[in-house]
């Protein structure tokens, strides 16, 4: 029989449109409670089936009729029902944006495919994940980059119509080009940006003293964690030092490397978490710097897989302008600085989701291409 039947848009024009939307809601409501649970439990490697919902703080595991979307946690007010600890709002609005996404895609798409619709559900759900994920703890898990290239590889090649294609050759020619333009062309950028500015040199007042602690570097005029500074292994704080102190030894005119599995002073190596304090007499020290991840090289990659190289640029260049405008007016509120770290995965969900809802119109009015 095959799929086609199923979604062909006939046979659920049988059903009044609007009850489609509801389900679609009520459906995207029900995949924010689970999405809830990845974005919880991928960060830190925990399995997302097993063992099932339960309270984060008791462990008690939340009975089914404790577990509808949206209701449950009003019903609650935000508390858990074994040990009244409060479980963030999150979790609530992950559920009505996932609600309400469902609903969006089955509005614009719904009266031309309702396996376009569903494809596009899918999409960004996964954008919905890599972007809570990215705000907390700074990564896009592989599960939704790597993951994603193939999936919307397999999406491509049986709903063509993402690609504005009709048969499945050309949707999965589309979306390979649209993963090799992701990931190439945000590595060069990548690679680009850490050539001319991967590295920031601070020069400092004569016979300056910083200290590192265990937390962070401590400069004459501010604080900065080691989460704003180490973002790979490799990453590595240099500087020649006059004077450096240990607890238990001194040294003089040696140089100094930090990274965040290595600290090298001179000749003699230690561990870090060894060492809790060290302070230095410098007059200039050198910091990592890192605009992008590889994690965005894969999450770009995957946007492609599913939407083509065409929303590639256009997510690329968009975020761009989304985030520096972000990142200027939380520097002109003071809630951060420009030696803050910034997630920019959630910037080019935002851009890609854009696109689906009518960027890509944008993109044919200026370049002509449709």
């Amino acid at each position: 029989m095959g799929i086609s039947p199923i979604f062909d848009a006939h046979t659920w024009a049988q059903v009044p449109f609007h009850f489609w939307s509801l389900t679609f809601f009520i459906f995207g409501t029900m995949i924010g409670s689970f999405l809830n649970v990845c974005i919880h439990r991928m960060p830190i490697g925990q399995s997302v089936v097993s063992p099932p919902s339960h309270c984060p703080h008791c462990s008690y595991s939340i009975p089914a009729y404790l577990n509808i979307p949206l209701v449950t946690w009003l019903y609650l007010r935000g508390k858990c029902a074994n040990c009244g600890a409060p479980i963030s709002i999150r979790y609530f609005l992950v559920e009505l944006l996932t609600g309400i996404t469902f609903l969006g895609c089955w509005l614009k798409f719904g009266n031309t495919s309702a396996l376009l619709a569903l494809a596009c559900c899918l999409f960004l759900a996964g954008l919905i994940v890599a972007t809570f994920i990215d705000f907390e703890h700074f990564i896009i898990p592989d599960e939704i980059t790597i993951g994603g290239m193939f999936v919307g590889a397999i999406c491509s090649f049986f709903v063509p119509a993402l690609h504005g294609e009709t048969a499945p050759g050309p949707g999965l020619k589309e979306s390979i080009i649209g993963i090799i333009v992701g990931a190439g062309l945000v590595y060069a950028i990548l690679r680009g940006g850490k050539l001319a500015f991967g590295r920031e040199k601070i020069q400092l007042p004569s016979a300056c003293k910083v200290i590192f602690t265990e937390t962070g570097l401590i400069l004459p005029d501010r604080e900065i964690p080691y989460e704003d500074i180490f973002y790979r292994d490799s990453d590595t704080i240099k500087l020649k030092a006059s004077r450096a102190e240990l607890s238990d030894r001194c040294y003089h005119e040696v140089a100094i490397a930090l990274s965040p599995s290595r600290l090298n002073i001179g000749a003699e190596e230690f561990n870090p978490e060894e060492v809790p304090y060290l302070e230095v007499t410098t007059e200039n020290l050198s910091l990592p710097r890192e605009a992008m991840g590889l994690g965005d090289v894969k999450f770009m990659a995957a946007i492609g897989a599913f939407l083509g190289w065409q929303a590639v640029i256009f997510s690329l260049f968009l975020s761009s302008i989304i985030g520096a405008t972000v990142g200027m007016v939380l520097i002109a509120m003071k809630q951060k600085s420009l030696q803050s770290r910034l997630p920019y995965g959630p910037y080019i969900a935002l851009a890609a989701a854009i696109w689906i809802f009518g960027g890509y119109h944008l993109w044919a009015l200026v370049w002509a291409t449709k």
